[in-house]
Formats: structure tokens, C-alpha cells, sequence
């Protein structure tokens, strides 16, 4: 098996922990931001315990649905929270990515939150796991996507929040 370089992206959100951290654990709360920039939630479940799962489906602006699954692993409310990271099929199934099927099956997501008072820091550290060497390259010279896709994703984030404070 492979390794990736880890991918890692930050943003500090004007929330206290908190509230950033419902965000995260909270199913009324994810589909309201869950999901990179220009996409919709269609359909998720969450059942957020260690060995749980977030399985979900968003509309593409072609008007298809994507489907993901992050399986929790580690959760240390409200300070961290460790998942496997997959795309998936409606039956909550292992699945390739649509776009890149050499894309890893699974990466590993470590998300902490520090708490900075009436700001929080979300630190995401990500890595492809149990994958060949073309996975991990893939996912090694995605970095610059996933900037782009995480920053849409936190800017959602950022938005959602302001509607709860």
C-alpha cells in the first residue's frame, strides 16, 4: 500500500466552537452547507457515534446525484472528529468517484476545532489510505482542486452560521 502527502486547509469562522461543532454533528445543520460550492444536498442520514455514518446525496449542477459516506471513527466532542471519507452508492456501498475513478476508495479526514472565543480554527488534515501508488499520486496532485472545493465548502459554512448567531 501507497502513501499520500497529507492534504491540510484551515479557516477560522467567526462561531465559538460550539456552534461550529453542532454544525458538524448536527443533520438539520449539515444539509444546509455540507458540500462543496454549486452543489445541493438531496438526501443524507446521520448517525453520529463512533462506527456511525453520514451517508449522503447531493445534486451536481448537471442535475445528477453524487453520493458520499464519512464513517466515524474517532469523536472527541467538541474538539475532534476522525472519519474515513468515501464516495459511495445509494445503498451506502463503497464507490469510485465519478470523474476520477482512480480517485482512492477511502481517505482519511482529522478535523479539529480549536476554540479561539467568539472565533473558532477548523483545521482539516486528510490523507488517502489503503491505496496503490496512482491513488495516492492522484490525490497528492489534487491538492489545488481540493483547495478550491474546500473553500467553497467552508464559505458555505461561514455563511450557514451567520443565520444561527
Amino acid at each position: 500500500m501507497a502513501e499520500s502527502k497529507d492534504f491540510i486547509t484551515t479557516r477560522v469562522l467567526n462561531a465559538p466552537r460550539q456552534l461550529v461543532w453542532d454544525a458538524y454533528s448536527e443533520e438539520k445543520h449539515l444539509l444546509q452547507w455540507w458540500g462543496p460550492a454549486g452543489v445541493k444536498m438531496a438526501k443524507a442520514t446521520l448517525d453520529f457515534k463512533s462506527g456511525g455514518m453520514f451517508h449522503y446525496g447531493m445534486y451536481a449542477p448537471d442535475g445528477s446525484i453524487m453520493w458520499g459516506k464519512l464513517v466515524f471513527g474517532e469523536i472527541v466532542a467538541p474538539k475532534k472528529l476522525v472519519c474515513t471519507v468515501s464516495f459511495s452508492d445509494e445503498n451506502a456501498g463503497f464507490s469510485r468517484h465519478p470523474l476520477a475513478p482512480m480517485w482512492p476508495l477511502e481517505t482519511l479526514s482529522v478535523t479539529t476545532f480549536e476554540d479561539m472565543g467568539a472565533q473558532t480554527k477548523v483545521t482539516v488534515n486528510w490523507k488517502a489510505i489503503n491505496c496503490s501508488e496512482e491513488e495516492a499520486a492522484l490525490f497528492d496532485n489534487s491538492h489545488d482542486g481540493m483547495n478550491y472545493g474546500m473553500k467553497g465548502t467552508f464559505d458555505q459554512l461561514n455563511e450557514y452560521i451567520k443565520t444561527l448567531i
